[in-house]
């Protein structure tokens, strides 16, 4: 078991829940903090992205009349491209983190408003490949295709994983930070408040 994880049960429960952060954290940080550091995860990222454009890339390339050695090689460009990105994105996201050094935005409540921006991206994407669409269209299917991973990685894990390192180093994991957890109301507690409410008015009705 790795030295973060021990001192990690020394913290308080608040603070635990924040550093184990949502299942996608869970999954990366399962991995040494060496391997799942930010930049690997945006890279990782835009791999993801790049495999889910091989269909639209060969359905182009097939509809032109390429060869599917030039198809694999145009498509494997646009992923290296895409992989790269995330991945500066990812280390850029990291410095920023240890230089604010604020605490991590756990996403899980604002995961509904970020999950279909990539599905609606990815199918802006495919129909500028079929058809011809306006350019302004072409370029906001790249970017709701692109950046729900880099704006994860910027606030959520990557001030995770400097808190984590600092703990895995031995180091005071919030020194310097003037909050150490982002207080934000959670959709459990939002419906608590209303299950209550509605109570107090059927009671004095």
């Amino acid at each position: 078991m790795s030295g973060w994880r021990d001192r990690l049960d020394e913290l308080d429960p608040d603070h635990r829940h924040m550093l184990e952060g949502g299942s996608l954290s869970r999954m990366f940080l399962r991995y040494p903090l060496t391997v799942s550091h930010p930049v690997f995860v945006g890279g990782f990222y835009g791999l993801l992205i790049g495999l889910t454009l091989l269909l639209p890339f060969g359905y182009q390339g097939n509809a032109d009349g390429n060869e599917w050695e030039g198809i694999i090689r145009e498509w494997g460009l646009q992923t290296l491209i895409l992989v790269t990105m995330t991945a500066f994105l990812g280390g850029f996201s990291s410095f920023v983190a240890s230089m604010v050094k604020r605490p991590p935005i756990r996403l899980e409540n604002r995961r509904r408003y970020l999950f279909p921006f990539p599905f609606i991206g990815l199918i802006l994407l495919s129909v500028s490949m079929m058809n011809e669409i306006p350019e302004y269209a072409t370029w906001l299917g790249w970017f709701l295709l692109v950046f729900p991973g880099p704006l994860y990685v910027h606030l959520s894990y990557a001030p995770r994983w400097r808190i984590l390192d600092r703990l895995d180093r031995g180091l005071m994991p919030f020194e310097g930070m003037r909050k150490t957890i982002a207080e934000a109301p959670t959709e459990d507690a939002a419906e608590v408040d209303d299950e209550e409410l509605d109570e107090v008015v059927e009671a004095s009705g």
